[in-house]
């Protein structure tokens, strides 16, 4: 009887195991690497993110969103100065997203750009008319804004939240959707994680991407120069924007683009935490073709765990790049969602191993 009892709690063993394993494997597919839920698991850790999550304004960031794409700022754009004002919207909207940043304690470093407005091209398509400048064209000093938390005990590993400010330097977009409820999510991540005891370091970066040459180029590239150890890039761009038929239907969208394996982790993080956390979004993820958008900028300069954010995948908004691309038609709700994922993997990857 009891070498029996042996054999059969042998038996329990082995099967137990292979269930773990199993189990292990699928949490793999599903990209809940073990080291999540380890991390997810640690006595406070949920709690702390959830606490953290609670604090996103979906109105706090309606109103920045308005500031920044209807009044007092039209546009954010070099190529346009309001009457009356020393500054083109592009720096009056710099002054405004750094006043925040540093009224929460943060240092804002600023990276001076030259860059050119692009040309208008009436013979394409309205969504595609930027067509590039001539050499006798008017050079401008574009600025990448930099604000950051040094990590405690990993200061050396750094974690990137980031988004394109301008609209569009060719037509008279608002650059509601494309970017400004993107450039307003990265500011309210660094609000949540303004006192927020960081293990590794955080950068939020705000760049430019509607003017040319991009300056998420020269902020990927400089940072590569430096050495520096990037381990996760998260682009908010177009957070939220989905087709007219899916904003009727009452659908909270997610779409994480990568472009390398290692971004794949990263986009399968963050359906982890929308999950884990039941943030409520419709998470898929999509594998993109090449390097693009500014999440590109930095896998082409060598940092492959970069992934975009956007609520479509193709972008489904009928108003990008146009006059109609208005602040009235943002899904706000639906971005604040988005920038809970984000500040969740954010989180899960700082207290991680």
């Amino acid at each position: 009887m009891k070498c029996l009892q042996l054999v059969g709690s042998c038996v329990l063993l082995i099967l137990a195991a292979g269930f773990a394993d199993e189990q292990a494997k699928c949490r793999a597919a599903e990209g809940q690497q073990p080291g999540w839920e380890g991390t997810w698991d640690r006595e406070g850790v949920a709690a702390m993110i959830r606490s953290r999550l609670a604090t996103v304004d979906a109105a706090r960031m309606a109103a920045d969103l308005f500031y920044l794409a209807s009044d007092p700022l039209p546009y954010r754009k070099l190529n346009f100065t309001l009457p009356g004002h020393e500054k083109n919207t592009l720096h009056e909207a710099d002054d405004f997203l750094a006043g925040k940043l540093e009224g929460w304690g943060y240092q804002v470093q600023r990276e001076g750009v030259k860059v050119q407005a692009y040309r208008r091209d009436t013979s394409k398509p309205k969504q595609h008319q930027y067509s590039p400048p001539m050499p006798e064209d008017p050079w401008y000093t574009a600025y990448n804004l930099y604000a950051e938390k040094k990590g405690g005990s990993r200061p050396g590993e750094i974690i990137v939240v980031l988004a394109h400010k301008d609209s569009q330097s060719w037509i008279d977009s608002p650059g509601a959707n494309d970017n400004a409820i993107g450039t307003v999510g990265v500011l309210e991540t660094a609000r949540v994680l303004a006192e927020y005891p960081s293990e590794r370091t955080i950068r939020f970066l705000l760049c430019n991407e509607e003017h040319t040459p991009w300056t998420s180029v020269t902020a990927a590239q400089n940072a590569k120069s430096r050495g520096e150890k990037i381990i996760a890039v998260f682009n908010l761009d177009g957070i939220g924007v989905k087709s007219p038929e899916e904003t009727a239907a009452g659908k909270q969208t997610l779409v994480t683009a990568y472009t390398e394996p290692a971004g794949e982790r990263i986009a399968r993080l963050m359906g982890a935490v929308n999950d884990r956390f039941r943030i409520g979004l419709e998470h898929r993820i999509a594998k993109r073709p090449g390097p693009g958008d500014d999440d590109g900028s930095f896998v082409k300069a060598g940092y492959p765990a970069s992934v975009i954010n956007i609520g479509s995948w193709p972008y489904a908004d009928p108003n990008y790049h146009g006059e109609g691309d208005i602040p009235e038609r943002t899904d706000v709700p639906n971005a604040a969602k988005t920038v809970k994922a984000t500040i969740a993997a954010v989180l899960t990857l700082d207290q991680g191993p």
